[in-house]
């Protein structure tokens, strides 16, 4: 990969913060559920809409048996096989991380002053696990209500007690998949190339969320990113084809 395709990739896995795509929802648990009925009800993808946060309390039993965690637009989700455990909002930061914490235990953790990680880029607190999932909790909500902004580096990630915890997006994706076939059954909005004529490298948008009428936002949600066809990253929210400079 040349140093253009490099430093392109590395611009999106860096910028945590979707600051340059405006929207419109306020936080809150209502906003939540209208959000994920909205998209149930709108999405043209193939892949299954983030389901609906649930708020009741996770014990430490239930925690035990959680072998998954899957990315969602707007959502994290544990699971058990094919058991839900907890749907978590994107919406509630200290909810997030708490969970986490208590399924994966300490992470490494790093303070960043607003615009210090970019431009438009909030003041945060980047919890990371095993060096495969990374999630910023931000100083003050984002625009569309989001709390925290999350990025998937690897397939798995171990528990507090050691065990393996799959990590995954939309359908199943993980990172080192090969998306080929997603690639080619997309629409043009839903890509957009990082590469160059010797090294391919794409975004693809797996599932829509964190809507916007603004022109020039693009089309937000969960996207990967490739290292030709592969995924080497997995994140929320991380819009397609935004060509607006404005936070």
């Amino acid at each position: 990969m040349n140093p253009r395709t490099v430093t392109a990739i590395g611009a999106v896995v860096l910028a945590l913060v979707a600051g340059s795509t405006s929207f419109d929802r306020l936080p809150g648990q209502d906003a939540d559920r209208a959000a994920a009925a909205e998209a149930r009800a709108t999405s043209t993808r193939t892949a299954t809409p983030s389901p609906a946060p649930t708020w009741r309390p996770v014990s430490a039993a239930a925690l035990r048996t959680v072998d998954a965690v899957e990315l969602g637009a707007e959502t994290l989700t544990l699971r058990a096989e094919d058991r839900t455990v907890s749907v978590v909002s994107m919406r509630d930061g200290k909810h997030t991380v708490g969970l986490l914490n208590r399924l994966l235990g300490t992470p490494a953790r790093t303070r960043t002053a607003a615009g210090d990680a970019g431009r438009c880029v909030p003041a945060s607190t980047t919890s990371t696990w095993g060096g495969a999932l990374r999630v910023a909790a931000l100083a003050e909500p984002a625009a569309a209500g989001n709390r925290v902004e999350v990025r998937v580096l690897r397939d798995h990630v171990r528990s507090r007690l050691g065990e393996v915890i799959d990590l995954t997006g939309p359908d199943g994706v993980q990172v080192g998949d090969d998306v080929r076939p997603q690639l080619r059954d997309s629409r043009r909005s839903e890509r957009e190339s990082l590469g160059s004529d010797d090294a391919e490298a794409w975004q693809l948008l797996l599932e829509p969320g964190w809507r916007s009428d603004r022109k020039g936002a693009g089309r937000n949600g969960v996207s990967v990113l490739t290292d030709d066809t592969t995924v080497t990253v997995i994140g929320s929210p991380m819009p397609v084809r935004a060509t607006s400079r404005r936070c």
